[in-house]
């Protein structure tokens, strides 16, 4: 018998052949002189490589130029980055896989070295407590523009054309970036939104702008084809909330009523550990009647069990991707992992990109 990892699944409108998600993984790789333009030979070998997966979930994609946060990301406002990611969905199409795009804008973490000049922003002018890395170095985040009402009013609707522009581009659907300490993120979290108009204070005010761009973008596209990737405790990127239960229930139980495809949880800090204090996983898990993508930290035997159990309906892995492009196979086969080069994650070129052995 199949183990149910391994076993097709309904994702909205998109039918998975497997249970197995490539997590979203900034790689730095795209073509900045260009104008941030993926599909390179070398972009399209990395995505064809791991198209194993039931759905690959793309890098961060920026929606609009002051969205960037990262050297060589790829964005998802211009004609020439949609042509680059037609190259890309075509190949992972080709090799069997379902893939959407990571739809995001990084708010105050960035820098105006990496955004033309504009001053990055945010829902509050409160710099965010990190480093942004520039072609002219290491800088302190800046302190960001408050966003106006009329401009909130905007980047929704940049999120609505990055969607449009994800399935002209060959996408089955995208993943709205709301963890980690980017925009929408912000918005959520108390540590960094201190509005008293009708996007800040109350749970729902600070889920407001969230649910406007989910509205937004399965508008443009079908909410079958729309998922959102969430952290409630995690302190990535400078995040802190005084009450995660409270806003992000809130959000759980607007999305289930919205018919969204999945929300992908990152549960506990991103990266490090699961056991954060603040919000019920499992709750949420009983409250989205959509898809539930667990990710963070997971092994085979705590996929396979997650599965099985039914704590979650599909689960997703990060950098097990990064070194092992035909990680179904090894999962399946409980085959050795390799394991990813930390020194390779963001630098140019095709070492520890597309160099990794396969079985």
């Amino acid at each position: 018998m199949t183990d149910k990892l391994f076993q097709p699944v309904r994702m909205g409108d998109l039918q998975l052949a497997n249970r197995v998600v490539m997590a979203p993984l900034t790689r730095c790789r795209a073509d900045e002189p260009a104008g941030d333009v993926p599909g390179s030979a070398m972009n399209i070998e990395y995505y064809r490589q791991r198209s194993n997966a039931g759905l690959i979930i793309s890098e961060g994609t920026q929606i609009s130029p002051v969205g960037k946060g990262y050297m060589a990301t790829p964005g998802m406002y211009s004609e020439a980055q949609v042509k680059g990611w037609q190259a890309i969905t075509s190949a992972v199409h080709e090799a069997g896989s379902k893939i959407v795009a990571q739809i995001w804008h990084v708010g105050r973490v960035s820098h105006p070295d990496l955004t033309g000049g504009a001053q990055p922003v945010a829902p509050s002018p409160i710099a965010a407590k990190l480093s942004a890395y520039t072609r002219n170095g290491k800088q302190e985040a800046a302190v960001p523009h408050e966003l106006s009402v009329d401009e909130i009013h905007t980047v929704v609707q940049q999120f609505r054309q990055a969607a449009a522009n994800a399935i002209r581009a060959g996408f089955d659907g995208v993943e709205i970036h709301g963890a980690n300490g980017y925009l929408v993120d912000q918005f959520l979290r108390d540590g960094s939104n201190h509005r008293t108009d009708a996007y800040g204070g109350s749970p729902e005010n600070r889920c407001r702008f969230a649910l406007e761009v989910v509205d937004a973008v399965a508008a443009e596209i079908g909410a079958g084809r729309v998922g959102i990737r969430l952290s409630p405790v995690t302190p990535a990127n400078d995040a802190s909330g005084s009450d995660p239960q409270a806003v992000f229930g809130h959000l759980v139980e607007a999305l289930n009523k919205r018919g969204i495809a999945f929300i992908h949880f990152i549960e506990g800090a991103t990266g490090g550990p699961r056991d954060v204090p603040g919000f019920d996983f499992a709750w949420a898990r009983k409250t989205f009647k959509g898809t539930y993508i667990a990710n963070n930290g997971y092994d085979r035997q705590m996929a396979l069990d997650a599965v099985e159990s039914g704590q979650a309906d599909a689960v997703a892995f990060g950098r097990l991707y990064i070194a092992n492009p035909d990680l179904v196979q090894r999962l399946k086969a409980d085959a050795p992992l390799s394991k990813p080069n930390p020194k390779t994650f963001y630098a140019p070129g095709p070492e520890g990109y597309i160099d990794y052995p396969v079985l």
